[in-house]
């Protein structure tokens, strides 16, 4: 088994993340009212960084590994890491907005997607489905519990719905870094993994096609698409694990 090192957040460190996160939840939310036909990507993107620094933190992803924007936009059988730009939004499209913001050196990440316009029943259905895989997959999050009751809890209801999971991307670890120790996969794993320990802070973030799992990264090297062009919907939530009920950091 791969060793890592995961690192278990003092109070003080989940109170700048929880900051950071309600942050995260609030730019979503913000960023949600525009969501409408005839919006580019990019001004969406620009609505977000402005209301993140507004709260005197750092779109966390501007720049980090080269990423160009400070939201990732994904439209349709886009899964992940969608880049802004002029691409308009069509009735009957469904984007995924991608958000992170750092507070003093401390982050919080988060997704979610919503409809434009009018969409198909199909697509409503695959949003609350994802939304619902992430909350089943938080409430693992307790002690007593191991990482890949959360994998194992989030495929289980995925794949009773009908739908696949996408194995190329996980979920991670938060903290100091938008990416930490340790990973998080969506997907069924053959044993429990390391026990959950109070502190641990973990971004969850299934990515649900209603096609197949398998995934390709588009000619600009960052947005990543379904295989067989299928619709795709990501969500995501930051939470601490403590002595209770795991407290969600991104909600605003």
């Amino acid at each position: 088994m791969r060793a890592f090192m995961v690192s278990c957040k003092t109070k003080g460190e989940i109170d700048l993340m929880r900051e950071a996160g309600k942050v995260v939840g609030q730019t979503i939310e913000e960023v949600a009212k525009y969501i409408k036909p005839g919006i580019t990507s990019e001004e969406l993107d620009k609505i977000g960084e402005e209301f993140i620094r507004s709260r005197g933190m750092i779109p966390a992803f501007k720049g980090l590994y080269g990423f160009p924007g400070s939201i990732c936009i994904s439209f349709n059988e886009e899964v992940v890491h969608g880049i802004p730009g002029k691409r308009v939004l069509q009735e009957g499209d469904i984007i995924s907005l991608d958000v992170g913001a750092t507070n003093k050196g401390w982050n919080a990440d988060g997704a979610a997607t919503f409809p434009v316009g009018k969409v198909s029943e199909e697509a409503l259905k695959l949003i609350a489905v994802t939304r619902e895989a992430t909350m089943i997959g938080i409430s693992q999050m307790k002690l007593g519990n191991h990482l890949y009751d959360i994998s194992d809890a989030i495929h289980d209801y995925v794949e009773k719905q009908g739908y696949s999971i996408v194995t190329q991307y996980v979920g991670h670890g938060i903290g100091r870094k938008v990416h930490e120790e340790p990973q998080v996969p969506n997907f069924r794993q053959p044993v429990r993994g390391m026990a959950l320990r109070k502190g641990m802070c973990l971004a969850i973030e299934p990515m649900v096609n209603i096609g197949t799992f398998e995934t390709v990264v588009k000619e600009d090297k960052w947005t990543v698409v379904t295989k067989d062009g299928s619709l795709s919907c990501h969500w995501e939530h930051s939470s601490a694990i403590t002595d209770g009920e795991p407290l969600i950091l991104t909600l605003p």
